[in-house]
């Protein structure tokens, strides 16, 4: 039978990650009803068009998550060692850059949409939908930024329920806004995009109460930007920054490579699989970011155990959760794609659901990576964090996919990643076991330095 304590932190671990869980998926759902509006509104095309840009967004994502997870980490083992004016600081830092950042993709949205997508893969029958898109997007990406770090702060602040609810209150106005815009209001990708910008505007005025509270708490310091914050805090969520981006280049890759083998259609099927694979990382992600709080703030007062005892919950939670989704879109694949083929396309239908079925086994094993990635951000060991994200990112992901799809066509992309993920299981369970060794070995040294000094102390006496 548990006992109090032990249930205590269950009941810790089930607030955080199941409020988390469902905050991401609301989260996750800007895409994926994009994805479902542009495909019953534009068609094959417009589906293209939405997954060549796509890319764009995993940029601004991973960067808000950087800042957020980043400084939000930071900001909890400091309020857990009780060092308020750091916390206040790294808060502040953490808004700054998100600024400088939000208005460098602002400006390269302005400049350089057109081309951009073009270099994305857009052809004539795509560019202009692609094009459009992105400069709308990107002209929001302050938004998208600053919504990352509010909800990072949050939920670090002992309000999982409150950010939770800010990111489906974000998702329900994104899907309302995407019907609006692009079928009464006849707006197409505009609209779809202007859907999805306004989205984390929505979720931020849903925070706003917080930093309210947080401003009678006198966070809001004066501070000029540091670039030793960037290696200090940001280095914390540079593992969820890394696994963003490798995600968007990897995305980059697969569209290339699928236009060179099947068209517009090949790419127009990835977008079916990418788009349902946002939501199935979004749970996986979800649990990760739902004990992160948990373990920073235990791991900041020294309680070991506590640390491991809240990983294990992750591990089983994500394996549980891995097994779900995969015979979910097993056994529902092929009414799955027809939501959201529009034209009834038969090669389409058949490359997706080929897809599906190869491309989700990756999620056994990917959910375990992304827990276990997370979890050395929280105890700020993020140089394990980094190495299992490049290696899960384009690091091995772009070669292999190569040298796959040069002997298996299409079947070799889709095998990609479950290859890459099981390989990547085996180095974080590597890194896990050297972690938990090192922090032994501290606990020893530290016994032997306590049981000398006491030793001494019975001499002199």
């Amino acid at each position: 039978m548990q006992s109090k304590k032990q249930k205590s932190v269950l009941l810790i671990f089930l607030e955080f990650v199941g409020m988390n869980v469902l905050g991401m998926i609301g989260l996750s759902c800007y895409i994926l009803a994009d994805t479902f509006f542009i495909a019953k509104g534009m068609g094959a095309d417009g589906l293209t068009a939405l997954n060549l840009a796509i890319p764009i967004y995993s940029f601004i994502h991973g960067t808000g998550l950087m800042l957020g997870i980043g400084g939000a980490t930071r900001y909890a083992i400091l309020q857990a060692q009780k060092q308020e004016a750091a916390a206040k600081n790294t808060f502040m830092q953490t808004v700054v850059w998100g600024g400088i950042f939000g208005t460098m993709f602002f400006a390269a949205g302005v400049l350089f949409a057109k081309p951009l997508s073009l270099f994305l893969g857009a052809d004539e029958a795509t560019a202009s939908m692609t094009a459009i898109y992105l400069k709308t997007i990107l002209a929001f990406a302050p938004a998208y930024i600053m919504n990352n770090i509010g909800i990072g702060f949050v939920r670090n602040d002992g309000s999982p329920k409150l950010a939770m609810g800010a990111m489906l209150m974000g998702s329900f106005s994104n899907i309302v806004l995407d019907y609006l815009f692009i079928f009464p209001l006849n707006m197409g990708m505009l609209g779809a995009a202007l859907a999805t910008g306004l989205a984390p505007i929505v979720s931020m005025v849903v925070l706003s109460g917080h930093f309210f509270r947080l401003k009678k708490r006198r966070v809001f310091v004066r501070c000029m930007p540091r670039l030793s914050f960037i290696k200090d805090s940001c280095g914390l969520g540079l593992a969820a920054f890394v696994n963003e981006i490798s995600s968007g280049i990897v995305m980059i890759i697969f569209n290339m490579i699928l236009l060179s083998l099947e068209g517009n259609i090949g790419v127009s099927a990835y977008g079916i699989i990418a788009n349902l694979a946002l939501v199935a990382a979004a749970v996986f992600t979800g649990i990760a970011q739902g004990i992160q709080p948990v373990v920073s703030a235990n791991y900041g007062a020294g309680k070991q155990e506590q640390v491991f005892k809240i990983l294990s919950f992750g591990i089983i939670t994500s394996l549980a959760a891995a097994v779900c989704i995969y015979l979910a879109v097993w056994l529902g694949a092929d009414p799955i794609i027809a939501i959201f083929n529009k034209d009834q396309n038969i090669i389409l239908a058949e490359l997706a659901a080929k897809g599906l079925g190869i491309y989700f086994i990756g999620f056994i094993f990917a959910g375990f990576n992304i827990v276990i990635a997370t979890f050395f951000s929280a105890v700020a060991s993020p140089k394990y964090a980094f190495i299992l994200s490049m290696i899960r990112g384009g690091a091995a992901v772009i070669p292999l996919v190569y040298i796959l799809s040069r002997f298996l066509g299409v079947v070799g992309i889709w095998s990609a990643f479950p290859l890459i993920e099981a390989f990547a299981v085996c180095l974080a369970s590597f890194f896990l076991i050297e972690y938990r060794q090192k922090k032994k070995r501290t606990y020893k040294g530290y016994k032997s330095r306590v049981y000398n000094a006491l030793e001494c102390q019975n001499l002199k006496d």
